[in-house]
């Protein structure tokens, strides 16, 4: 059987994860916005990045813009890869069970 990742696998996480992906490895989102999207406190959101953070899966970056500070977020390639692997794990999981229903 597949092993899905625990660090991907919280749902908040994988929320995070996902929309990470959909931005693309290149391109970064503003901490702001993305709370937006996934409709999180400030908090909740920087607890699981920082998860995400210490399994090398995103970046985050601190600025200043004008004089207002800024973060920024995004996947990482060991992310993108991580998120590709589960997913497949996850798909594979779901074929063995639905192959082994009578």
């Amino acid at each position: 059987m597949p092993e899905l990742d625990p660090v991907i696998h919280a749902e908040s996480r994988l929320r995070a994860i996902a929309t990470l992906n959909e931005v693309g490895e290149r391109d970064r989102i503003a901490f702001t916005k993305l709370q937006k999207i996934l409709e999180m406190t400030a908090g909740n959101l920087s607890t699981h990045l920082r998860k995400l953070e210490d399994a090398g899966y995103v970046t985050v970056s601190k600025t200043i813009e004008g004089r207002t500070p800024a973060t920024y977020v995004a996947i990482t390639p060991e992310g993108k890869a991580a998120y590709a692997a589960y997913r497949k794990a996850l798909h594979e999981m779901l074929t063995i069970e639905l192959t082994e229903k009578p």
